[in-house]
């Protein structure tokens, strides 16, 4: 198997944990660092696991659904009063947990098939990593 690292940096967007009990319960904002790794069992014709040059509609996904949004809960109580109605006042991601390792596990359903329809199968994320800061990450590994 072959692997290759993609890394897209400084990514604001803002979350909140309503279950957690001190000041994270809060919406509040980070600069993300999101660390793809693509394997493969064979590379491509050029000898690529990925063409990073090609990866434009994975940043195209990010900035479309991370990019200056809000990601809550799909169970967060005050979700129903801060949906936008057109969103104008701000982007809404709803993920089955907003925590930083529910966000790592929505994040990689999201694009892994995104990486195996433009690769034609022949590709995948095997490793996503998420920084919420430069102390604190998350990984997850299917």
């Amino acid at each position: 198997m072959l692997t290759c690292r993609k890394v897209y940096a400084d990514i604001p967007f803002a979350h909140r944990q309503h279950r957690h009990a001190g000041h994270c319960a809060r919406i509040h904002g980070h600069s993300w660092t999101l660390s793809l790794t693509f394997a493969c069992r064979e590379p491509d014709r050029h000898g690529f696991v990925v063409d990073f040059g090609g990866l434009r509609f994975l940043r195209e996904w990010i900035d479309a659904h991370l990019d200056h949004a809000c990601v809550l809960s799909a169970d967060d109580p005050e979700l129903a009063w801060v949906r936008p109605k057109d969103g104008s006042v701000f982007k809404l991601l709803v993920v089955a947990n907003a925590s930083a390792e529910g966000i790592a596990r929505h994040l990689h359903g999201a694009l892994d098939p995104l990486v195996r329809a433009e690769t034609g199968g022949r590709a995948w994320i095997a490793e996503l990593e998420l920084h919420e800061d430069s102390r604190n990450s998350v990984r997850f590994v299917p």
